[in-house]
């Protein structure tokens, strides 16, 4: 059976020591901000999701939801467990306490979101969409809106969902065919089909309100004339309670490979009275807003699986006896040495988690520059923060959902055969982590979003905001004795993504299928490059601590080994990425399409 532990420690370390949250106390939600109050909410929050959520994993894979007469079924567990993290205050965490939130920082909400993902994926989407739902409304929607949605979104009385996709087109929304036929009363009538709506239905709240981009009739084709609208499940009285059943129903929902107790739905819209959002034919704008959470939430969900799975297989490896050490036997009264004596058994396993520390503190990071983005008071740091957040979301939901699949497939890998076996519970994990690398536009998509949209940006200037610290850090840390093995790796890495970042520039203006064409490879240099800095960043703190005799030795000496491998085994692969970068598109584009 398999086990999860939160890893608060790790948790700890960057929220306190690396990114230093306690200084933000000028800004709102940030007030109340000390390592005891952090202590205090990581350790809750383990609590629910070790206790409450975790134990429901398997079964609800195992169960799954079910389909009746429009109805969705939760698996058994699912509405009690939401009932606790309800009433726990967990749905409201980041939401602004005008509306019954707590009004914590983002990145506080990302690290608990990490524990629910990495405890229960299938149930973390359900109050995953809703906070999505809540941001974009929050952002969107006119006050009389915020005052009717909000409070409800925010104690988890209501869910929420994100319609996007139809049969027809998925990132293509331009092609889109939902329609929002305008009524005297300023309301709209919306009919079409969305698929692959997570959450689209189920027993656990008791409303659920959808956002739906459509086109109102007469509107610019493409995606100039797409609209977003506000459709409930159920009508709203005028005391803000739950009326009679609006025309939006689910049709079916999917049999999947994953994430079984996730209700995945097909929503059918006849006429279903919808309330706009924003301006006419401005929907793109309010769904990058929830676009751009969701997309840091998938990554986050890639992080989750992949610290389980490593907790798994770091288990099963110190207990699994077969066959003896090639240095000689390590365990000699017994009949065999546990795996973990094997090399390739430690490779694994140190990739996974040199991964899972660096991921956590890139994702951390951008969930702090979101805060900063929002709430700081000086309007250059707000725009700078923006800036980085920009650039780096297609990186942190493709490279942490591409690489979190990759180590996930390394923890299967270390049980051997039995980790294709259901009792272990690994084989669900590489079920669950497929999805992540599908969802809110595919890692291919997210490699042309870095290449085509947020590189040229501006002539540039979202690329500035992650170049010039990362060139300070090297600079001002060169002349460190302590910190030339990670400076070194570092800087000829970050000289690789520059050349390849200036190859992209100049054939891609050339030839766009030149920049398309190396996309992939450079996002995937981009996320080992900036994993790269968050442990070189890392080891100079924990190296300082050792410097100091601080507490917690073995946590901070772990941290420095960590590092030592990250950029001694992992990031050299910014080598072979740069010779596939500019192999350039011919090799690609060579063969006509019946040839294939």
């Amino acid at each position: 059976m398999p086990t999860y532990q939160a890893p608060v420690s790790d948790m700890r370390f960057l929220l306190n020591d690396f990114l230093e949250i306690g200084k933000y106390q000028n800004l709102p939600g940030f007030e109340e901000i000390s390592p005891d109050l952090t202590d205090a909410i990581l350790s809750e929050g383990a609590k629910i999701a070790e206790e409450v959520l975790f134990p429901l994993n398997q079964s609800g894979d195992e169960e799954g939801c079910h389909f009746e007469d429009g109805a969705v079924t939760t698996p058994k567990g699912f509405k009690e467990a939401y009932k606790t993290y309800t009433e726990g205050g967990w749905a409201g965490l980041t939401a602004d306490p005008k509306y019954g939130g707590q009004g914590l920082p983002r990145v506080m909400g990302v690290a608990f979101a990490e524990m629910t993902t990495a405890a229960n994926l299938s149930f973390g989407t359900y109050p995953g969409l809703a906070r999505g739902v809540y941001e974009a409304i929050d952002a969107h929607g006119s006050d009389e809106q915020k005052d009717a949605y909000l409070p409800k979104l925010a104690n988890g009385e209501w869910g929420g969902t994100m319609n996007l996709t139809e049969p027809h087109c998925g990132t293509d929304l331009g092609l889109l065919r939902t329609k929002a036929e305008p009524q005297d009363d300023g309301t709209y009538r919306i009919t079409g089909t969305k698929i692959f709506i997570s959450a689209g239905e189920h027993d656990l709240t008791e409303n659920i309100v959808h956002l739906v981009l459509a086109r109102i009739t007469g509107a610019p084709a493409g995606v100039k004339g797409i609209s977003m609208f506000i459709v409930p499940k159920f009508m709203i009285t005028e005391h803000g309670g739950v009326g009679e059943r609006n025309s939006a129903g689910c049709g079916s929902i999917e049999q999947k490979m994953g994430i079984k107790g996730s209700a995945t739905c097909v929503m059918n819209y006849d006429g279903a009275i919808g309330y706009l959002i924003g301006q006419p034919n401005k929907g793109m704008r309010a769904m990058f807003t929830m676009m751009n959470d969701a997309r840091l939430g998938v990554g986050i969900q890639g992080l989750g699986l992949s610290e389980i799975a490593y907790q798994n297989a770091a288990a099963y490896a110190k207990e699994r006896t077969q066959g003896r050490s090639i240095t000689g036997a390590k365990m000699p009264d017994q009949a065999a040495d546990p795996i973990i004596v094997h090399p390739d058994v430690r490779r694994m396993l140190l990739t996974m988690r040199a991964f899972n520390e660096g991921a956590r503190a890139l994702a951390y990071w951008m969930a702090l520059n979101i805060d900063l983005a929002e709430k700081h008071p000086d309007e250059a740091v707000r725009q700078d923060a923006d800036d980085l957040v920009a650039l780096m979301m297609p990186v942190v939901k493709a490279y942490l959902t591409d690489t979190g699949f990759e180590s996930v497939n390394l923890g299967l890998q270390c049980f051997g055969g039995h980790g294709y076996i259901r009792e272990h519970g690994m084989e669900q994990y590489v079920r669950d982590a497929r999805i992540t690398k599908l969802y809110e536009g595919t890692s291919g998509i997210q490699a042309l979003d870095l290449v085509g949209r947020k590189l040229p940006r501006k002539m540039g200037r979202l690329l500035r905001q992650f170049f010039h610290p990362l060139d300070q850090f090297i600079q001002d840390s060169m002349s460190d004795p302590e910190m030339k093995e990670f400076v070194m790796p570092l800087a000829k890495s970050f000289a690789r993504l520059q050349q390849a970042t200036a190859w992209i520039a100049e054939q891609g203006l050339k030839n766009p299928d030149q920049a398309g064409a190396a996309s992939m490879d450079y996002l995937k240099m981009f996320g080992l490059v900036a994993l790269g800095y968050m442990w070189a960043r890392m080891a100079k703190i924990s190296g300082a601590k050792l410097a100091n005799g601080g507490d917690d030795h073995a946590f901070h000496e772990r941290k420095v080994a960590l590092a030592r491998f990250f950029m001694a085994k992992s990031l050299p692969e910014t080598s072979s990425l740069l010779s596939k970068i500019t192999a350039g598109a011919d090799l690609l584009m060579a063969l006509d399409a019946d040839q294939f």
